[in-house]
């Protein structure tokens, strides 16, 4: 008689809640499904994966999406269509989680489309809802129905202005949409205003980062106003009827503008649904290096279950894309050891996240900036190396694989 060959894995071994579906909760995602689908030792996972958003958002494509049309079609993929991710085990739900109860290891999720609330049990969650960013810095739409609309209307505003456009706040965002307004329509007027002497007065970069930034979005055609603090900006009327804004500066200094744009985000960690045990006074998550949260008597139960990646937590360096994609593998890794230890007993092997030194890539119209550990490099070629031509779209949608072989 043949022996009865049994399945190696009969029924779901781990069920993972991840809150978030952008660059750190896909991240954790798809390199948890790539290892556990290992030929050699595989594991039976379900993957939830929350977010308030019906799709994928590029949410570094946002100064091109607020003055591209055809981009921000590009921009925005409903979970659907995010082919890596169509398969059985992993379920996508439009929502918010409000709770999670480390100590149960439950959640509770506010459920969009049914406008009810369930609880969902879980044996690892992973923390990646980023941070609150206010319009226009990001769109506020949840459907992409919604959104194409919120900033289709932007877009016809912005492009068809007859007055120049202001954009105030010269950080990384405000630099990036006022390049990206004067780059895509050259004859709209632009000018960014910023209350400091120097642009990306708030990062801990040198100041040849910073002269550079200036001098690269005076080229692309940008009037740059430093020391320009916003007083007043009031609504009023032009002859033929169209909306104007007279503007005011604490210094003086008065303009007319067809728009004001405020670029400064003012960005909040959407962590309130995390214990407070787990978070500093600012609300950023506190993480070990294992992207796992902290332990202990003033720790959190269940810690070593619980991750959390991306600009939500508490780490040293620049909020980037780039570092949230990382802290994504590295909890997928580790949630992984975890798993091998509970199912063979293998000691786990962490990897841990080094602290990180100010780093930045920044577009500024046909040009780029980067700097990091080897000092700055500017100019296309540094566009075209990260960002291409879609600031960075297709970059991180291959890197992730969302389109493609499943994970």
């Amino acid at each position: 008689m043949a022996d009865i060959v049994n399945p190696v894995i009969s029924a779901c071994q781990y069920r993972v809640l991840i809150a978030g579906g952008c660059y750190g909760g896909l991240s954790a995602a798809i390199n948890l499904l790539e290892k556990c689908d290992a030929i050699d030792s595989p594991i039976s996972v379900d993957v939830t994966i929350v977010d308030e958003r019906d799709g994928y958002y590029h949410l570094i494509g946002s100064p091109l999406a607020m003055a591209s049309r055809e981009y921000a079609e590009k921009a925005w993929v409903e979970y659907k269509h995010v082919k890596v991710l169509q398969r059985p085990n992993v379920t996508f739900v439009q929502g918010t989680i409000t709770n999670v109860d480390c100590e149960n290891k439950t959640a509770t999720i506010s459920e969009r489309k049914t406008q009810k609330t369930r609880v969902e049990s879980y044996d690892f969650f992973v923390a990646a809802t980023g941070l609150r960013r206010v319009w226009p810095v990001v769109p506020q739409a949840l459907t992409r129905e919604a959104y194409l609309m919120e900033v289709g209307a932007h877009c016809d505003r912005v492009l068809n202005s007859t007055a120049p456009v202001l954009v105030v706040g010269g950080g990384a965002v405000g630099i990036e949409m006022a390049a990206e307004l004067k780059y895509t329509k050259p004859s709209v007027q632009v000018t960014l205003a910023h209350s400091r002497d120097k642009l990306l007065s708030a990062e801990p970069l040198p100041d040849m980062v910073k002269d550079c930034a200036f001098e690269l979005a005076e080229q692309a055609g940008v009037e740059v106003l430093l020391n320009h603090r916003l007083a007043s900006s009031t609504p009023t009327k032009n002859a033929d009827g169209s909306l104007l804004y007279e503007v005011e500066f604490t210094n003086g200094h008065k303009m007319v503008a067809s728009e004001v744009i405020t670029a400064i985000s003012n960005s909040i960690p959407a962590s309130g649904y995390l214990p407070a045990a787990a978070l500093d006074s600012d609300g950023y998550v506190n993480v070990r290096p294992t992207m796992q949260l902290p332990p202990g008597v003033e720790g959190v139960p269940n810690a070593e279950s619980h991750f959390a990646v991306g600009d939500m937590i508490h780490w040293s360096g620049i909020k980037r894309c780039g570092g949230a994609l990382y802290e994504g593998k590295i909890a997928a890794l580790n949630i992984h050891q975890i798993m091998q230890q509970q199912l063979h007993g293998k000691e786990p092997e962490f990897t841990q996240l080094g602290e990180t030194p100010p780093m930045i890539g920044l577009a500024v119209g046909k040009n780029g900036i980067s700097y990091g550990s080897e000092g700055m490099n500017y100019g296309p070629q540094v566009m075209q190396l990260f960002f291409e031509d879609d600031l960075g779209f297709r970059i991180v949608w291959d890197h992730l694989r969302l389109g493609g072989i499943t994970a």
